[in-house]
């Protein structure tokens, strides 16, 4: 199938097969994607937790209004924002850009410079805004990727974020959850399997410009 049909195969799965289980291979195609996605100044202000334990997640059905999607998934991912970025994240950055790319000091100061002023602007809500945006793009692959190796998942903002954080222990790791992505398999009487997808016509939505 090529990527369109891909998408059109893909839906918010609305009842998951708790039955299913997710192979390690498939979670960690989900990892490397995470850690693929493009973000700004390549920093990845995020991070994702991989919540692998039904009484948690079970637990985490209580903050989510009860969408029984996060216990019935095979694993609940949890996207969250770097509330704590700071210069010694950029400094470890680019010390990755000079492993990997061998880009000698004179070339990359000036931006590090830059970089490091930028962020130690940056107040705790500039932070979290700022990585919420990353967020979304992090999903936007994700579930671009699990349609791609025929993963169900169903994309939610519909959670208590305090409470996840907490049950998580996220404070304690300067992480705050923004974004909820269970993934599994679909239930066969799911209602929503065999719905058409409800979208506008392409000319409604695209402006070409020539």
């Amino acid at each position: 199938m090529n990527s369109i049909d891909n998408l059109k195969w893909r839906y918010a799965v609305k009842k998951f097969d708790h039955h299913k289980i997710l192979s390690d291979n498939q979670i960690n195609i989900l990892k490397q994607a995470f850690n693929l996605t493009a973000s700004s100044y390549g920093l990845q202000p995020i991070k994702l937790v991989v919540v692998k334990n039904k009484d948690i997640q079970k637990e985490l059905v209580l903050h989510s209004w009860n969408q029984q999607q996060v216990s019935q998934a095979s694993h609940l991912l949890v996207i969250c924002v770097d509330t704590k970025l700071d210069e010694t994240d950029v400094e470890k950055y680019f010390e990755r850009v000079k492993e990997i790319r061998n880009t000698p000091d004179e070339i990359i100061n000036s931006f590090k410079e830059y970089l490091k002023t930028t962020i130690s602007g940056k107040t705790t809500e500039d932070l979290l805004s700022w990585g919420k945006n990353q967020a979304y793009l992090a999903l936007g692959n994700l579930l671009t990727v699990c349609a791609n190796e025929k993963i169900d998942s169903c994309p939610m903002e519909g959670f208590i974020p305090e409470k996840y954080d907490e049950v998580l222990g996220l404070k304690e790791k300067n992480l705050s959850s923004v974004l909820v992505l269970p993934v599994g398999y679909r239930a066969e009487d799911d209602i929503m399997t065999h719905q058409k997808k409800v979208r506008k016509n392409i000319d409604e939505i695209v402006i070409d410009i020539s």
